[in-house]
């Protein structure tokens, strides 16, 4: 095997706890939820209002779910009406940070995606 070989069951290995933590965050509700949540600590109210078309229960099962990821700290407060608030864990603020360069990555280079998809699909008659 040449240098230049890239050993596949290497990088197979290495890309299954990256597609597993991609799986997790990867939504649109996820991705929602974190972003929203960057803002400082938010209610479950604020959230379901700054995701339109999200249900009540699939809201729930996802903030579930962040939290059991370790990116959300989800805190009641001892009031009447119970008060719940949800905040970033440091690593969920990283991955925010994360976000946001992939983000400015797609505006710097959506339009030469969009060319490159162009050029492939006139040459292969797509």
């Amino acid at each position: 095997m040449s240098r230049s070989h890239i050993d596949v069951s290497v990088l197979a290995g290495e890309a299954c706890p990256v597609s597993e933590v991609l799986d997790h965050v990867s939504g649109k509700w996820s991705i929602g939820i974190l972003v929203a949540a960057a803002q400082g600590p938010v209610r479950f109210t604020e959230l379901e209002r700054a995701l339109t078309g999200i249900s009540r229960r699939m809201l729930t099962l996802k903030l579930r779910k962040l939290e059991r990821d370790g990116l959300l700290v989800r805190t009641v407060h001892p009031v009447v009406p119970p008060k719940v608030e949800y905040t970033l864990t440091e690593m969920a603020q990283e991955l925010h940070r994360a976000l946001l360069d992939l983000t400015d990555w797609a505006k710097r280079n959506g339009g030469a995606v969009a060319a490159a998809q162009a050029a492939y699909d006139r040459e292969h008659g797509s």
